[in-house]
């Protein structure tokens, strides 16, 4: 059941929220365990937000054959609706809802992107509202988190000479994938630089990126 709270109060240890319910009676004893909250944020959408939208929806369309805009945005909105992603502000405009659903929208259309190897005319590391998840979605395709080539996983935690990759555990390792041409060039100018160059931050190996390189000690 989903219904929709406001902030009465502020306290020391958070916020007091009132949950109205037309028919208290009925809720009573069931929910006593906590609920979930979903926090709207009162902000709409940036101009620089639109911009990257409609240049990912643009990038869809032309690989889908040259297919209108509109059609590519309503329907990429309506999967997006369906999706994990999705949050309670339901439909939504690109004129005019909030920053928070335009970011988790880019980031749905970034997605896409790089599990359907779509052709982008600016790179994605630049149109990408969340960094982290953006790297994390390029490990996972083997996407090169600056050009979208084929990529190989760079160590930012270095293994450390004469250890065997085979055996030791990668869990919590920070890593980047990367092509072979700015592994290349991470080498040669170091983290620091290549980091702040290209706007990327270093994931940590989880067990799923452990299994996609087969990271796993036998």
């Amino acid at each position: 059941m989903i219904l929709s709270g406001k902030v009465v109060q502020e306290a020391e240890e958070g916020f007091l929220i009132l949950l109205p319910a037309a028919d208290k009676e009925a809720l009573k004893g069931k929910y006593r365990k906590g609920v979930n909250i979903e926090l709207v944020d009162p902000r709409r959408i940036s101009p620089e937000q639109r911009r990257k939208a409609y240049a990912l929806i643009r990038d869809i369309a032309l690989w889908m054959g040259g297919t209108p805009m509109e059609t590519v945005k309503e329907f990429s909105k309506w999967i997006f609706q369906e999706s994990e992603m999705a949050t309670l502000e339901g439909t939504f405009s690109l004129s005019d809802c909030s920053v928070e659903v335009a970011r988790l929208y880019i980031t749905f259309l970034i997605d896409f992107c790089l599990l359907h190897d779509v052709p982008c005319n600016e790179p994605l590391y630049k149109l990408a509202e969340d960094i982290p998840r953006y790297v994390w979605v390029c490990l996972m395709n083997k996407r090169c988190a600056v050009c979208g080539r084929k990529a190989e996983l760079h160590h930012v935690d270095c293994v450390g000479m004469g250890r065997n990759r085979k055996e030791i555990c990668h869990i919590g390792m920070r890593v980047l994938p990367l092509c072979r041409t700015h592994h290349t060039e991470i080498h040669k100018i170091g983290h620091e630089t290549f980091l702040r160059r290209y706007i990327l931050e270093p994931v940590k190996v989880d067990e799923r990126i452990a299994d996609v390189y087969k990271l796993r000690k036998e």
